[in-house]
């Protein structure tokens, strides 16, 4: 095999054209046969094979730096950067991380894991370059999908302005992770249907020059006349009008097209934008008919494509909710950056198709977006991963909260995410959140708390107001038949006791409660308080336990760094009872690798066994306060 030949990008260069199509079909079915044991992004590989030996090919890496957008379609840089052998262990405790790593290899020279920054990171690595006098190429790998976000038009912008030697390729496949939406993909799909402008447009120019000179005017007639062909045969030019030069659109599964291509692009001064259409999900019938459910997968059978049956989700239970709630209140609107599967709301478009807006990769605008909806009385629901909801953080505080506007936040995939990793993680929303004004947090213990707290999110009229929930199966506890609207900031009492209170905020309550029982088999009996709101805290409840003598345990999944322990913490000392015991229990002050949910809580110890522990060391002291 060639591909177990492999273990550098130089080796490659060796190759003949026949090989690179023969490798190609190796490493598809080394991701085909792989993936099926560990899961992991396999649809946005599977359409970048050729295009990423084509440029290993032509460029030298890492001296020339090839700079992959998400980082979901880096598998292929990886194998041929010498970790294939690491394969076995993607994504796993320890093991190969999904998304490009700087600490992993010298090859991977920017670290990705959100879209859009691929472009902005090739502009100062080209200025650093050319500020150090060094000679070599910079090339950023960006899909359609992570062109619609605002940033990527920033870099590009900027990059045309300063005509920097910078190639952008252009991967078009008509998908993010969902089916692109908006003008720009309308644009590019024109694109795709023009073979013949850049063909006119060079025999023109060749016949232009061969008329003899005539004075000024014909030269500005020539000119004129190119410009109104650009026009005529592609409506925008978009790329050349921000000083680009142009290439495409290409078969992005041609190898000698794309060499060509390549080749081209590295001899031209200036910015060059490639653009290479592709098929998200080649070679693999299951990937190619459905690149969506095979965006990123788990574990599956390589005959027959079928996966595991997945049990019902915290992201079930919010789609289901959000069309009860919807059949009743017809001000409720859906808004997601594109995530209508992820955040489960393809359901609701099914139900409500005019009150569902898929705005693209574009966590800003549905921001904002979700802002005018609701001067207009609409009341907005943002679908939107705790992640991703990092990247709208301005228009949250200025264009939300300052106005107070009723936008319901739903921060999905809150806490530790597992295989995705530290670009993934969902451990800041509650830090982050809690310093803005006007702002509601919530948290449920399960499933069923999640369904009233969507209920009492319709109804609060006083500002905005979000709910985090998990990317976790569901407990499988009772659901209430009557959806109910929740007191704000009032929290729950689940065991009553003595001495130290466990106040839990959000799903890891469940540990919290196997902690719980730990204490009461050994014959302890703390309260257990489920804190369901971390802004406004119950402070009717926490005075109480400060003035009786509780010492507190705080438990969350979530940064300890400014989250609901931190609040606790805050509260009791401007109250006056700083001496009150307080030890918190959540996420440190480091980014989490990528693992299985229940290492990494084992590696920060959101455990029962720490948490009873953190209870046993605070029980002596407060026998001997009493």
């Amino acid at each position: 095999m060639l591909l177990e030949r492999i273990n550098d990008p130089k080796e490659l260069k060796k190759l003949t054209i026949p090989q690179l199509y023969q490798l190609a079909d190796e490493i598809r079915t080394f991701l085909v046969e792989t993936l099926s044991k560990t899961g992991g992004h396999l649809a946005p590989n599977l359409g970048v094979v050729e295009l990423t030996l084509a440029l290993h090919y032509v460029f030298n890496s890492p001296t020339d730096k090839l700079i992959w957008d998400v980082g979901h379609q880096a598998y292929v840089h990886k194998m041929l950067t010498g970790r294939r052998e690491l394969f076995p262990t993607l994504r796993q405790y320890k093991g190969l991380c999904g998304f490009p790593k700087m600490s992993e290899s010298p090859h991977d020279v920017w670290e990705t894991g959100h879209s859009s920054t691929s472009l902005s990171a090739a502009m100062g690595m080209a200025c650093a370059r050319d500020l150090k006098k060094e000679k070599n190429h910079v090339v950023a790998i960006i899909g359609d999908g992570a062109l619609t976000g605002g940033m990527a038009f920033e870099a590009l912008n900027h990059i045309g302005h300063e005509k920097k030697s910078v190639i952008v390729v252009l991967n078009d496949n008509e998908m993010s992770i969902a089916p692109n939406v908006g003008a720009l993909h309308n644009y590019l799909g024109r694109l795709r249907t023009t073979n013949n402008y850049r063909r006119t447009k060079d025999e023109l120019e060749h016949l232009l020059k061969s008329i003899p000179a005539v004075g000024g005017k014909l030269a500005q007639f020539a000119e004129r006349l190119k410009d109104s062909l650009k026009y005529l045969l592609v409506s925008g030019i978009l790329f050349e009008e921000l000083g680009f030069t142009y290439i495409g659109p290409i078969d992005g599964h041609n190898v000698e097209l794309l060499l060509d291509s390549l080749r081209t692009a590295a001899n031209t001064k200036g910015p060059v934008l490639i653009h290479a259409i592709t098929k998200k999900g080649k070679g693999y019938a299951p990937a190619e008919a459905d690149s969506v459910k095979w965006h990123g997968v788990g574990t599956y059978k390589i005959e027959s494509g079928e996966s595991a049956k997945s049990a019902a989700t915290y992201t079930t239970v919010f789609a289901d909710t959000m069309i009860e709630l919807a059949k009743e209140d017809e001000r409720i609107i859906a808004v997601t950056p594109a995530m209508p599967a992820g955040s489960g709301l393809l359901k609701f478009a099914e139900h409500f198709p005019d009150r569902m807006f898929d705005v693209g990769i574009a966590e800003q605008h549905a921001c904002t977006f979700c802002a005018g909806l609701a001067t207009q009385g609409l009341k907005p629901v943002y679908a939107v991963y705790s992640t991703f909801l990092q990247r709208a953080y301005d228009q949250l505080i200025h264009d939300v909260a300052r106005q107070k506007l009723n936008v319901v936040f739903a921060v999905d995939r809150a806490g530790l995410v597992g295989a995705d990793g530290e670009t993934h993680q969902g451990v800041y929303d509650i830090a982050f959140m809690r310093a803005i004004p006007n702002m509601v947090i919530m948290a449920p213990k399960d499933e069923n708390e999640l369904r009233h707290m969507m209920k009492t999110a319709i109804a609060y009229n006083d500002g905005p107001i979000s709910f985090r929930y998990p990317r976790l199966n569901i407990r499988g506890v009772k659901m209430d038949q009557e959806l109910k609207v929740l007191p704000i900031g009032k929290a729950e009492i689940v065991r009553d006791g003595s001495e130290v209170a466990i106040l839990s905020f959000g799903h890891i309550f469940e540990v919290a409660e196997q902690a719980y029982d730990l204490l009461r088999a050994e014959g302890s009996s703390p309260m257990l308080v489920n804190a369901r709101f971390c802004k406004p805290l119950d402070e009717e409840l926490l005075l109480r336990l400060a003035k009786e003598g509780y010492d507190i345990v705080t438990v969350e999944e979530g940064s300890t760094m400014g989250g609901f322990g931190s609040a606790v913490l805050e509260f009791l000392v401007q109250a006056g009872y700083g001496s009150v015991n307080v030890r918190m229990i959540g996420v440190p002050d480091y980014f989490v690798e990528h693992g299985s949910v229940k290492e990494q809580r084992q590696e920060v110890g959101l455990t029962a066994e720490r948490i009873a522990a953190s209870v046993r060391a605070l029980m002596p002291r407060s026998r001997q306060r009493a």
